[in-house]
C-alpha cells in the first residue's frame, strides 16, 4: 500500500487539502495528515511515497516556516521521491530551489514567485517527481493525478467515475 503525508498548517486551504486526503483514501492510499494525525516532526518518512503541500494564506507561509516541512520536501525532491504542491504552495518549492529548470504551475497570484521554473498556466503540471497545481479550481484533477501516481491509472479512472468528475 502506498503512503502519503499531507501537511496542514493554520490557514491551509481546507478544501484543497481535504479533497486530496479524501481521494487518496478512496484509492486505499494510507494518508497521514501531519498536524492532525501526527505532528510533522513525529512522522517516520522512511516509508512515505509522497508529501503534499496544500495552499492557502496564511497556510503557505506557515508551512514554509516549519523546518521539518521544508527539509522533508527538499530531501524528497533531491532523492527523486514524490512531492506535490497546489495553489500558493509551489512557491515554497521554488524558494527551496526545487523548481529550477522544471515545469510547474501555481495560483496566478504566486506564479511570479516560481523563480527558476518554466511556468505553465495549467491545472496540473507534472515534471519528474514534482507535481504542481494552480489552486482550488484544479484540486480534483490534482488529486486524481496523485491517485494515478500512487495507485495507478485504473484506480484514478475508477475514482473519477465514482465522483462523477467528467472533465
Amino acid at each position: 500500500m502506498s503512503k502519503a503525508v499531507v501537511f496542514f498548517a493554520d490557514g491551509t486551504e481546507e478544501c484543497e487539502a481535504l479533497l486530496v486526503v479524501d481521494l487518496l483514501r478512496r484509492a486505499r492510499v494510507e494518508v497521514i495528515v501531519a498536524s492532525a494525525d501526527a505532528l510533522a516532526e513525529e512522522v517516520d518518512y522512511s516509508d512515505v511515497d509522497m508529501v503534499v503541500l496544500p495552499g492557502g494564506i496564511p497556510g503557505t507561509p506557515n508551512l514554509a516556516a516549519n523546518k521539518t516541512v521544508t527539509e522533508t520536501c527538499a530531501a524528497f525532491a533531491k532523492a527523486g521521491r514524490k512531492v506535490a504542491a497546489i495553489c500558493a504552495a509551489p512557491s515554497i518549492l521554488a524558494s527551496l530551489g526545487l523548481l529550477e529548470g522544471r515545469n510547474a504551475t501555481a495560483h496566478a497570484g504566486f506564479q511570479d514567485q516560481l523563480a527558476g521554473a518554466i511556468v505553465h498556466d495549467e491545472e496540473v503540471v507534472v515534471d519528474g517527481s514534482i507535481t504542481t497545481s494552480y489552486g482550488l479550481g484544479g484540486a480534483i484533477p490534482f488529486a486524481l493525478e496523485l491517485v494515478r501516481q500512487l495507485a495507478g491509472q485504473a484506480e484514478a479512472e475508477r475514482i473519477r467515475n465514482a465522483i462523477a468528475y467528467r472533465h
